[in-house]
């Protein structure tokens, strides 16, 4: 192989799934990773990218589909980056998702595992999310195809996702089977009704224009709520959108807006403005509530986070008279969760929005054993703070992808509890911090849940009992 000169390979046998959901080959002893290709594929691949150890490509031409092969049922797979193993039989994604897992927790953690648990599978595989987050571009991304075979393609607007990767390229979503109705109903009503009335849709690149995103949020108790972020202020053209929204969707209980005029498209630190409707929507599990507000963080499958939640429950092993330390809280919900279960629950999270949310979900279902803090984790949580609040008996920790500060890991040694429950989306890094505690702590369950179907993202609890 040349130096420098990016080949085509030809006649590739792609042989297993890799991390984060690609696919692999071995050219030359040289890992190949492939995108949109499933174990028993053999292709021709254009490399895009070369290393010392690897290379990356895209295929050109399918020379044999793998009979494990499913066919996607998207129109978009393949250019959007949601469902990537749509081509794969949802039995087989879950089963890759559990050696993953075991393969990290013993490559990574170098723990020895035992009671590894069957995974819990998604009962939805489709219309599973009740979040999504669109966004708008004034002009929508053209695969290589479409410019390949026509020179003078409209470039017309775009609302739907961004292209994995690059930043200012937005793919047109006509259908999404991410999220239950009205969502492809709402998204593709603005999209039309922004055309005829020649509302601009943002420029990515240059920071302007008038619709920038919009976040659809729909819940189990049936509510929806609709979120739609504008660039810039303009009343008229902005009440005429919100009306005919309201017109058009009667279903919808929560229509907000957010003038945005910064450089980024978060909105955790701008005003979120009720048009019409309340400003919150409700999600229920079990007999709790939980109030849903424009910037709350909930898990976005409500049926497995509801599963996620009564094996992190059981777990823990809760009689009634531990105190539980709730780490990475968020709005609260596995403290609420579990408080019933418990004498004292102490939830800590990092963002001061999130922990007010959390209060009103206590107090929403009368629950009167919790007690929540905001701060950095590696911050609030000290000996001091474990002095003022009582030892934990049980603690439970659900961390941001990159797993626990090092910090926080030190302070839960020295916490000594009984038991730790760790649920973690990222079972590479939930490795590397059971390694720092395998000194101190067994691992005694593993209990991996798919949250995602079509994607290569699981979660994953793991019971600790101290040695």
């Amino acid at each position: 192989m040349a130096r420098g000169k990016k080949p085509l390979l030809e006649n590739i046998e792609i042989k297993k799934i890799a991390a984060e959901g690609k696919s692999i080959a071995y050219v030359d002893e040289k890992v190949l990773f492939v995108p949109n290709t499933v174990p028993g594929d053999i292709v021709d691949v254009q490399v895009t990218r070369k290393r010392k150890s690897f290379l990356e490509g895209f295929i050109v031409n399918v020379r044999k589909y793998s009979d494990i092969r499913t066919e996607p049922f998207c129109s978009h797979f393949g250019v959007c980056g949601g469902c990537k193993w749509q081509n794969l039989p949802y039995q087989l994604q879950t089963e890759f998702k559990q050696q993953e897992i075991i393969d990290n927790l013993q490559r990574i953690g170098k723990v020895e595992l035992q009671n590894v648990a069957p995974i819990i599978g998604s009962p939805k595989t489709t219309y599973y999310r009740n979040k999504l987050e669109y966004t708008f571009c004034n002009k929508r991304f053209l695969t290589r195809e479409e410019i390949a075979n026509d020179q003078d393609i409209n470039r017309t607007p775009a609302v739907g996702f961004h292209v994995p990767g690059l930043f200012d390229k937005v793919i047109d979503i006509e259908k999404c089977y991410l999220q239950a109705e009205p969502s492809n109903g709402v998204r593709n009503f603005i999209r039309e009704y922004a055309i005829k009335h020649e509302l601009s849709f943002y420029d990515i690149r240059e920071q302007a224009g008038f619709l920038r995103t919009l976040i659809i949020r729909t819940s189990s108790t049936g509510e929806v709520m609709v979120i739609v972020t504008f660039g810039e202020e303009n009343r008229e053209n902005r009440e005429g959108l919100l009306n005919a929204i309201v017109q058009q969707f009667p279903e919808i209980t929560s229509l907000m807006y957010v003038i945005n005029e910064k450089m980024n498209d978060t909105i955790t630190d701008q005003e979120v403005i009720c048009f019409h409707g309340n400003d919150h929507i409700f999600e229920q599990m079990e007999d709790l509530k939980f109030k849903i507000g424009p910037k709350s963080f909930y898990q976005t499958n409500s049926e497995q986070a509801y599963n996620l939640y009564a094996k992190t429950r059981e777990l823990a092993g809760l009689t009634g008279n531990e105190t539980v330390y709730d780490l990475y809280t968020g709005t609260g919900t596995i403290a609420n969760f579990v408080a019933r279960n418990a004498q004292k629950v102490i939830g800590i999270e990092y963002v001061p929005e999130a922990i007010e949310d959390a209060k009103i979900n206590s107090a929403l279902n009368n629950i009167h054993n919790t007690v929540f803090y905001a701060g950095d984790m590696k911050d609030v949580l000290n000996e001091a703070f474990i002095h003022r609040h009582g030892h934990p008996d049980v603690i439970i920790t659900d961390p941001p992808r990159a797993g626990m500060h090092k910090d926080v890991v030190d302070t839960i040694l020295k916490a000594a509890s009984d038991r730790i429950v760790y649920v973690s989306c990222n079972s590479a890094t939930q490795a590397r911090d059971l390694a720092l505690m395998d000194a101190d702590y067994k691992v005694m369950a593993v209990q991996a849940v798919d949250m995602f179907p079509h994607t290569h993202h699981v979660e994953n609890i793991v019971l600790l009992h101290r040695r």
